[in-house]
């Protein structure tokens, strides 16, 4: 169980929880499954949808949980209808942006007064930041994203950066220089078109999966350590702007 904050605390001082599964209510006829992980005294949670290809428990999603657990940040790490159901195509953007919302929902409830991230990796963070641009997510302070996905492979430009602009809220891409989904030049200018909202993290060496040659001399451990540090230092400066200079 988590304990509820007084409303005095910006912050609850949550009890923390691994791993722990709970049922996410999409509609009237769907449920999904989420995974909660919570630091003692967590300073945000970020509710991460996953990738088109995986679910939630995919290593890539349980590293990035583990990590932000050790950077003191909670997940809410939850399915997509799709997945919940075995099946392999993705669902229309009704029903994941009508999830999306549902997590949010669940999120700002279980852990009241924490500061909220939405986002996910790749398709999950598209369809976070699409439901995002349809219709404000209830206690959402901003966006991350684990690799856009800008374009399919080889076959830019597209459309699918345009509904960012419809986004007040900061926005942060973490992403590959060698994404095959997201040429960097093209991406650069996209972010750049945002203006001082969104900021642009290039990953060197990595692809969308984060993944590094050996070449590189980095792992992809310290890929995603060097992601999430980031990712840290810029909620920070979302949740602190005073401090510094960033946009709320």
């Amino acid at each position: 169980m988590i304990r509820r904050s007084s409303p005095s605390r910006s912050v609850p001082a949550s009890e923390p929880t691994r791993g722990e599964r709970i049922s996410i209510a999409v509609d009237s006829a769907r449920a999904v499954t989420g995974i909660l992980d919570v630091p003692r005294d967590a300073s945000a949670c970020y509710v991460v949808a996953h990738g088109a290809g995986a679910g939630m428990q995919h290593p890539f999603m349980a590293a990035v949980a583990d990590g932000l657990h050790a950077r003191g940040v909670a997940t809410l790490r939850y399915q997509f209808p799709y997945i919940e159901a075995g099946g392999k195509r993705p669902d229309r953007p009704p029903l994941a942006h009508a999830t999306v919302r549902a997590a949010v929902q669940n999120a700002l409830e279980l852990l009241p007064g924490v500061p909220l991230f939405a986002g996910g990796k790749s398709f999950g963070g598209r369809m976070a930041s699409q439901a995002q641009a349809e219709r404000p997510l209830p206690g959402v302070r901003g966006l991350v994203f684990l690799g856009f996905p800008l374009h399919p492979a080889k076959k830019p430009p597209s459309e699918r950066a345009e509904h960012l602009a419809r986004i007040e809220l900061p926005m942060i891409f973490l992403q590959g220089t060698r994404d095959a989904l997201a040429e960097t030049p093209l991406l650069a200018a996209a972010v750049k078109r945002l203006g001082g909202r969104a900021t642009l993290v290039p990953l060197d060496a990595a692809n969308h999966s984060f993944h590094v040659p050996a070449k590189s001399g980095r792992s992809d451990g310290q890929v995603l350590d060097d992601a999430l540090d980031a990712m840290l230092a810029w909620v920070d400066g979302v949740l602190h702007p005073a401090a510094t200079g960033r946009l709320r």
